[in-house]
């Protein structure tokens, strides 16, 4: 098994490197991509806490995992050598269906079930391929725009829109422009929440309806606040322009993932609040009696 796994990490170490390395995706893009170093970690903090369930089922070789494991096997290759389809979110997949298929191989299916959830949840660390994020994210920037130059009208600020370019002018009548980029129309930071709201989901909630609404919080939530940080971005170019730019827009945009996180974790608590688990309301009412 030991020698398996350090095979498997030497196998995918140049997906790795160029994931989480020092010049890797995470790394270079941290605020669009920054989450994905947090992914391995949530996986491996779920597998901790039932660590005494897990403990309980004996592991058993399932032969069939060794074919998953050996197509992952293929599949990464094939979109590693391959000049003309290589691509760096399908080797990521591929070595996630790698890993499936070893831990079905070592463990068999019952603990496979067990450890779906963290291993599927791995996924989210995966940068998604730009071809794919461009044709998602017109929608979201057309968004992120409008809604932008609605909140910054209902702020007092004079504000002009054309198609995703705002222009915020200041009391002499100077206007500022700001482009609404791809990078700003939000997509990253919907990925980012939905893994956020899926990892809340499973780790606070017991009924799947719960878990499905906390998913669909984290699109809205996501959206919204993408809209403010457009918005923040627009205003303070009246203060300096550069701010709008460069390491300054990174910083802000980073900053404002905090209020985001805590707006996302009101609106669960909120949900929690309203429709209690059935296991909370059954101990409430222990309580009382």
């Amino acid at each position: 098994m030991g020698l398996l796994v350090v095979a498997m990490i030497g196998l995918y170490w140049l997906w790795v490197e160029r994931q989480f390395g020092p010049s890797g995706f995470s790394a270079r893009y941290f605020e669009d991509w920054g989450h994905a170093f947090a992914v391995p970690v949530i996986s491996g903090i779920y597998i901790w806490i039932n660590r005494a369930k897990l403990r309980w089922d004996r592991a058993c070789l399932y032969w069939p995992g060794l074919a998953v494991l050996l197509l992952g096997i293929v599949m990464y290759a094939f979109f590693l050598l391959n000049i003309a389809l290589a691509n760096h979110m399908l080797q990521g997949f591929s070595m996630i269906f790698a890993i499936s298929g070893l831990v079905l191989l070592l463990a068999g299916p019952h603990l496979f079930r067990q450890l779906l959830f963290p291993i599927a949840f791995l996924g989210f660390a995966v940068t998604i391929s730009e071809m794919i994020m461009n044709r998602i994210t017109e929608k979201l920037q057309d968004m992120a725009a409008i809604g932008s130059e609605v909140l910054l009208r209902i702020l007092q600020f004079d504000v002009t829109r054309l198609g995703n370019q705002l222009t915020v002018y200041n009391s002499a009548g100077e206007g500022f422009p700001l482009e609404v980029a791809e990078a700003c129309s939000g997509m990253r930071m919907v990925v980012a929440f939905i893994a956020l709201a899926v990892a809340v989901g499973f780790f606070s909630c017991r009924q799947w309806w719960h878990r499905v609404a906390v998913v669909l919080l984290a699109v809205p939530v996501a959206v919204f606040m993408n809209i403010v940080r457009v918005a923040v971005l627009a205003a303070i170019t009246l203060v300096n322009p550069d701010f709008s730019v460069g390491g300054a827009h990174t910083l802000i945009g980073t900053l404002l993932l905090v209020p985001a996180f805590l707006l996302f974790m009101f609106c669960v608590w909120l949900l929690k609040k309203i429709t209690p688990d059935e296991a909370e309301r059954s101990g409430s009412k222990g309580a009382k009696s």
